[in-house]
């Protein structure tokens, strides 16, 4: 640079090239950080496996896990992709797993299953609730706690045979009555979480597996305006 502040024409050049070899390197770290879809699907094999050990811990009594669903790229085939995306289904009320929250026992559940250990984004759901929501489209069963492991889809899958695939697709009616009680629930969920923020008790109950009452908060804010943006965008599309 020379004595007024300016960059002389080689610098400039210089400088250039060194952006284009940064963008270079990032974008070789992205693709080496993205998931090929081959490993996706041994990451569903896998889970299907870990919930089929799982399943043991409730010999007597009603089983916590209920089933599994893939959704999202790894179902559309895409390759490489950034995550592989879950849905659970467990044994709880519909009041008691609004979206995007992280229901009692299901840290534990998501540990087990090394849901987060990384390569997997998942959601909970209610068992007494479809699968299916506004952002949880066209889910592939792939475990069941009554048929074990779906080795046909995980086969489709491998196969990636993606117009065999039995996806749930609801109607859209029903796809608009779901959210509008999926809306309700996070609403009185976030009251809910408002209400008892400051209680001793509650944030001692919401505290441990790396999780503090700041992560119940910040969940309930996100589900809520998730559904509400959601219910917003079919609103305008009706």
């Amino acid at each position: 640079m020379d004595p007024r502040g300016t960059t002389s024409p080689e610098q400039g050049a210089a400088h250039s090239l060194d952006r284009e070899r940064l963008f270079s390197t990032i974008a070789q770290m992205a693709r080496y950080a993205a998931m090929r879809y081959k490993r996706a699907v041994e990451k569903l094999q896998i889970l299907a496996e870990a919930c089929d050990r799982i399943k043991l811990f409730w010999v007597d009594t009603e089983p916590f896990l209920k089933a599994v669903y893939a959704f999202g790229e790894v179902v559309d085939g895409a390759d490489p992709l950034e995550a592989v995306q879950v849905a659970v289904a467990i044994n709880l009320p519909p009041e008691e797993v609004p979206w995007e929250s992280s229901p009692q026992g299901a840290d534990w559940l998501a540990d087990e299953l090394r849901l987060s250990k990384g390569g997997f984004v998942y959601f909970w759901r209610s068992y007494l609730d479809p699968v299916w929501n506004h952002h949880i489209r066209g889910p592939v069963r792939i475990w069941s706690v009554d048929g074990g492991s779906d080795e046909q889809a995980l086969a489709t899958l491998e196969a990636r045979d993606f117009g065999s695939l039995n996806r749930l697709v609801p109607e859209p009616a029903d796809e608009r009555l779901q959210l509008r009680e999926d809306l309700e629930a996070a609403l009185a969920h976030l009251r809910e979480v408002r209400d008892k923020y400051w209680d001793r008790d509650w944030r001692r109950e919401h505290r441990g597996y790396g999780r503090y009452p700041e992560n119940e908060l910040w969940e309930a804010v996100g589900g809520f305006l998730d559904l509400a943006d959601a219910s917003r965008s079919s609103k305008l599309d009706t």
